[in-house]
């Protein structure tokens, strides 16, 4: 018996090369609060994704997790995955998924909170406080630097040993990697900083290595600031000139942003239009040739079957 839907683009498989998606649905990053717990918490979690998992999602990401205790956004008793003893809570949430639909990929975001930590050992590529936190991050180092791309790539491969069926990497939204793109939070005269070949070796190297240990058949997704919507934020030229690096780095899907937390225009609130921001997924697609995800406020079929559409 052949049945039909209204939304054949919505419920169109994607193929991955490696992997296929059974979907166009992505059930997004949100922080349940569950993620820095212990057995229980993430029993709870397991239960979570199991019921999106079970209503039809074709990829889930996870709320952040961080590459390192300093990474984490309290710090040591924080969300992170760093050992084998927490590869084996994040396997909770990978067998439930797998049991409830052996068909939905589920991916791990990455997150290093940068100076958005809520801890007072936070990092950032220089000391320049945010609006948003009660500290000053400490400036790192060029060691430190590499050693945070290592626990980026250590995490990844942690992941992979979990379950997952990928990562995502946010280089949005105010944490880590985005402020090393910018001048107004990058001042450094080193390698990582200056020029903007200099101030995005940070994501591109991370990207790079990833992929180097994950090998090809491993979903790895770069979140990317289209717009930070703040004073002195990035070019057009210098998006597209991060995402195809991106995207050669090993990419296998590229999934856009809009503002930074510390940023002053609403973007998911009711009073922003549906899909208000597809135009610049859109735009920047023309530029790449992997998959795009676009994001906000797209929450109703219709209105993502229209957003394929065009």
């Amino acid at each position: 018996m052949t049945t039909t839907t209204p939304y054949p683009l919505l419920f169109q498989p994607l193929d991955l090369g490696f992997c296929t998606l059974k979907n166009r649905i992505l059930m997004g990053s949100m922080h349940t609060g569950l993620e820095h717990g212990g057995r229980e918490e993430f029993q709870r979690l397991a239960a979570y994704f199991s019921e999106r998992a079970h209503g039809g999602v074709g990829m889930i990401i996870t709320g952040g997790i961080g590459p390192s205790a300093i990474g984490s956004p309290t710090g040591e008793d924080g969300d992170k995955l760093t050992t084998l003893e927490e590869v084996e809570h994040h396997r909770l949430i990978t067998d439930a998924v797998k049991k409830a639909d052996d068909d939905c990929k589920i991916c791990m975001q990455i997150l290093h909170s940068g100076r958005y930590a809520f801890h007072e050992n936070l990092v950032a590529p220089s000391a320049i406080k945010s609006k948003i936190s009660p500290f000053t991050p400490r400036e790192m180092t060029a060691d430190e630097v590499e050693h945070t791309i290592e626990d980026y790539v250590r995490c990844a491969v942690l992941a992979k040993e979990a379950g997952y069926s990928g990562v995502e990497i946010i280089g949005s939204a105010g944490y880590l990697i985005s402020t090393f793109l910018l001048e107004v939070t990058n001042q450094r005269t080193d390698q990582w900083g200056g020029n903007y070949e200099n101030r995005m070796r940070f994501p591109v190297e991370i990207m790079r290595r990833i992929r180097e240990r994950v090998g090809e058949d491993f979903i790895l997704i770069f979140r990317i600031s289209t717009m930070e919507m703040l004073e002195n934020g990035s070019s057009w030229e210098e998006v597209v000139t991060l995402a195809q690096a991106i995207e050669k780095a090993g990419a296998t899907i590229i999934s856009t942003h809009f503002t930074w937390h510390e940023g002053s225009v609403p973007t998911i609130a009711t009073r922003v239009p549906r899909a208000a921001f597809t135009q610049v997924t859109g735009k920047l697609r023309k530029y790449l040739s992997i998959p795009v995800i676009t994001s906000n406020r797209i929450n109703m079929p219709d209105v993502a079957e229209h957003v394929l559409e065009s």
